[in-house]
C-alpha cells in the first residue's frame, strides 16, 4: 500500500507528488510475502536516487561540497524515517522493521531480522508458559504441604476430618473458580470484575497478556484454593463437615475472588499503587482474616479452656508429620513467590533469583528469632513454634519478595517471627480465641504486617 496521504505531507512539508514516488507501506503478506499476523507491518523506504538528488537540487544553496550533499541527503532519509514510524504509530500498527534503499537494510536482511524476532518471541513465550505451569504444579503442591502440618498439629481422631476438608477446598476451588470466580477477579470494573460463566475465550481478550489462558486459569486457581486451606486449620476439631464445605465454598466463590480483584484484577486498591507481589494480603491475609472469623464463630473447642479462663495446651499427634508439611510449603513457597513473575524474560530473569533469595533469608530468619525467643522463655527450642515461625517468615516476605534487598528480607524475618510469637499467645491467652495451628498468628498478622513492610522496606525495585 502506498501512503500519500495529506499527514504524512504536513510532517515533513515535502511535495505530496514526491511521497507517490518513493514512500512504500507494504503490508507483510502483500508486499514481502511474509505470513504474519495483522496489523505487524515492514516499511520500506524506496528512495530512488534520480528522485532524491532532484529534490536536493531544488533546495541548493550556495557552494557545497559531497559530503554536505551526504549529509543533507542521509538527514533527509532519516526524516522520512521518522515520518513513517509516527504515521505507522498514529495509525496503529506495529513496525516490524523499516529500512531504505541507501542506508538501512536489504529486504533479505529483513526478512532474516523478522524471523529471528519471531523464533525468538516462540521461545519465550514458550519459556514464559513453562514457568507459569511449573510453579501453579509447586503451588499446587501446597495443598497436601497444608494438610499434613494441620494434621500434624491436631488430634488423631480429627485427621480424617481435617484431611478430607484441604481436599474439599481445592475440590470446590477449582470447579468455582473456573465456574465464575476467574470472572470475577479478572473481569472489566472498579469493585468487581464482570462474570463471564465458562468463556476463557472472552477473558482471554480482557486479560492479554501473552500466556495461553488456560494456562493463567489454572495458575490462579491454585492461588485461590490457598487462601480457602489457610481456614481449616484455625476451625479444626469442632467444625461440622457440611458447614465447612459451605464456609470454603463461600471464600472460593466470592471474597477471594472480589479481594483478588481489588488487588490483582485492576480494581479500586490496584489503581491507587498498591503492592502485593505474591499474595500476603491477597492470599494470606484474607485467609487468615476468614480463618480468625470462623474461630470466633464456632468458639473453642471443649477443654480448651478452664473454667477461670486459663489457656490449655492440646498438643497435636505428630510433629513428624507437622514438620514434613512445612518443609514441603517451604519448597513449595519458592514456586508461590518466584515463579509469579509469570515470565523468564528482560528483568523478571534478575527478579526471580532475588526473590528466592529474599524468601529463603526471611524464612530462615523467621525460624532462628522464633528457636531463640522459645528457647529463652520456655528453657528449650518450641519445635511447633518453630515450625510455624517459618511459614510466617514465608508469609511476610510474600508482597515485598521482589522489591527489598536481602538485607531487609531478614529483617522482616525477624519482625515476623517476634509477631508469629506473641501474636498467637494474644490471641489464644487474652482474647481467648482458639486455633489448633496458629493459622491466624502465621497467616493473619503476618500478612498484614508483609503488607505494610513493602512500603517500610521497599528499594524501589520489582
Amino acid at each position: 500500500r502506498y501512503a500519500t496521504s495529506n499527514f504524512i505531507y504536513q510532517l515533513t512539508k515535502l511535495p505530496k507528488e514526491a511521497w507517490e514516488h518513493f514512500i512504500h507501506w507494504a503490508e507483510d503478506y502483500e508486499y514481502h510475502k511474509l505470513e504474519l499476523p495483522r496489523p505487524d507491518v515492514v516499511i520500506y523506504l524506496d528512495v530512488p536516487p534520480e528522485i532524491s538528488q532532484a529534490l536536493l537540487s531544488t533546495r541548493y544553496q550556495g557552494d557545497e561540497t559531497k559530503k554536505d550533499i551526504h549529509e543533507r541527503n542521509m538527514n533527509f532519509l532519516m526524516q522520512c524515517r521518522e515520518a513513517a514510524l509516527y504515521s505507522a504509530e498514529k495509525l496503529g500498527w506495529n513496525v516490524i522493521s523499516c529500512a531504505d534503499n541507501g542506508t538501512m537494510k536489504s529486504i533479505e536482511a529483513i526478512h532474516k531480522e523478522i524471523m529471528d524476532k519471531l523464533i525468538l518471541s516462540e521461545l519465550t513465550n514458550g519459556l514464559n508458559t513453562v514457568w507459569m505451569l511449573l510453579a501453579a504444579m509447586l503451588v499446587f503442591f501446597m495443598q497436601p504441604g497444608f494438610a499434613l502440618v494441620e494434621a500434624g498439629f491436631i488430634r488423631t481422631k480429627n485427621t480424617a476430618n481435617v484431611l478430607m476438608k484441604n481436599l474439599v477446598d481445592f475440590m470446590f476451588g477449582s470447579v468455582l473458580f473456573w465456574f465464575i470466580g476467574f470472572g470475577l477477579m479478572f473481569g472489566i470494573g472498579g469493585f468487581v470484575g464482570a462474570p463471564h460463566f465458562l468463556n476463557l475465550e472472552a477473558m482471554d481478550k480482557i486479560i492479554d497478556n501473552g500466556l495461553p489462558i488456560e494456562g493463567f486459569l489454572i495458575f490462579q486457581t491454585v492461588f485461590c484454593a490457598t487462601a480457602a486451606t489457610i481456614v481449616s486449620g484455625a476451625m479444626a476439631e469442632r467444625t461440622k463437615f457440611l458447614s465447612y464445605c459451605i464456609y470454603s465454598l463461600m471464600i472460593s466463590l466470592v471474597v477471594y475472588p472480589v479481594s483478588g480483584h481489588w488487588i490483582w484484577g485492576g480494581g479500586f486498591i490496584s489503581q491507587m499503587g498498591f503492592h502485593d507481589f505474591a499474595g500476603s494480603c491477597a492470599v494470606h491475609m484474607v485467609g487468615g482474616v476468614a480463618a480468625l472469623i470462623g474461630a470466633i464463630i464456632l468458639g473453642p473447642r471443649i477443654g480448651k479452656y478452664t473454667k477461670d479462663g486459663k489457656s490449655k495446651a492440646i498438643p497435636g499427634h505428630n510433629l513428624t508429620v507437622g514438620a514434613l508439611g512445612v518443609f514441603i510449603l517451604w519448597f513449595c513457597w519458592f514456586g508461590f513467590n518466584g515463579a509469579s513473575t509469570v515470565s523468564m524474560e528482560g528483568n523478571a530473569i534478575v527478579s526471580a533469583g532475588k526473590i528466592f533469595v529474599t524468601t529463603n533469608l526471611a524464612a530462615a530468619v523467621a525460624t532462628v528469632t522464633v528457636m531463640i525467643i522459645t528457647w529463652v522463655r520456655y528453657k528449650k527450642p518450641d519445635v511447633s513454634m518453630s515450625l510455624n515461625g517459618s511459614l510466617a517468615g514465608l508469609v511476610a516476605i510474600t508482597a515485598g519478595c521482589d522489591t527489598v534487598s536481602p538485607t531487609s528480607a531478614a529483617i522482616i524475618g525477624v519482625a515476623s517471627g517476634f509477631i508469629v510469637v506473641f501474636g498467637i499467645e494474644f490471641i489464644d491467652k487474652v482474647l481467648k480465641i482458639d486455633d489448633p495451628v496458629g493459622a491466624v498468628g502465621v497467616h493473619g498478622l503476618n500478612g498484614a504486617f508483609g503488607t505494610l513492610a513493602v512500603g517500610l522496606f521497599s528499594d524501589g525495585s520489582g
